[in-house]
């Protein structure tokens, strides 16, 4: 049995609701009343009309053996009251048996699910790696295209060598005008350098020969007082 407790609600308010049982609780009363078959929508429940027609049953067995017709109608009545309570019995084991294969179909369309997203993943993974895949061609191509039109346009292939051939003639020149001009540089230091000597050895020369002028114009000048010096002590001594 439910009871529900209210109060009178505020505004923006809900009213709580309080069970005489909890959801565990409830699930446990349902499922004893549907074993026994105690709860029926009217009249007596089957359980007892059973009960009581097998506790007949047995109390007349118990009275003696002249009562054998009674206890065949009775007898009677119990089996077809058992009967009875049987086929919701039979309903519900049959209920059952549907519901435990419909769980079995469902885990097995479970499975089967799981098991298709489990593939739709993969698919997943293995498209995402293709599509990284193909950006790379893609980008590949795109480069390939890039260096494709840079190879148009340069010029032929002809016309190319024949600007190398040029380069490397005017190369080689440059290289032979380069030796010769190394050769008349390092002869024009040779001359230069023999320049110097020689006008090095010539100041030599001059500076030996101007010394020795000097030298000879001291004697000539010396010899030149000494006479004078003679020819003054003679006319001196002539004087005396």
């Amino acid at each position: 049995m439910l009871t529900k407790g209210r109060k009178v609600p505020g505004r923006g308010d809900t009213a709580p609701v309080n069970y005489a049982f909890g959801p565990h609780e409830d699930d446990l009363i349902i499922k004893h009343r549907l074993l026994t078959r105690t709860t029926t929508t009217r009249g007596e429940p089957p359980l007892k009309k059973l009960q009581k027609k097998f506790t007949s049953f047995v109390l007349e067995i118990e009275k003696g053996d002249d009562n054998y017709n009674d206890c065949a109608k009775l007898s009677k009545a119990f089996l077809q009251e058992l009967s009875t309570f049987e086929i919701p019995l039979l309903k519900s084991k049959a209920v059952i048996d549907a519901n435990v294969r419909e769980k079995e179909n469902f885990n097995e369309l479970k499975e089967e699910i799981n098991r298709q997203i489990s593939l739709a993943q993969a698919d997943i993974e293995d498209l995402k790696k293709q599509l990284e895949e193909s950006k790379i061609e893609r980008q590949h191509k795109e480069e390939c295209e890039a260096i494709r039109k840079l190879i148009a346009q340069q010029p032929p292939r002809s016309e190319t060598q024949k600007i190398i051939t040029d380069l490397e003639k005017e190369i080689a020149a440059l290289e032979a005008e380069n030796t010769a001009g190394s050769r008349l540089l390092e002869l024009r230091k040779k001359q230069f350098a023999l320049l110097l000597h020689v006008v090095d050895e010539l100041q030599n020369t001059i500076e030996e020969e101007q010394k020795n002028l000097i030298e000879e114009m001291k004697m000539a000048e010396e010899q030149k007082n000494g006479m004078e010096d003679a020819s003054g002590g003679s006319e001196a001594m002539a004087v005396d």
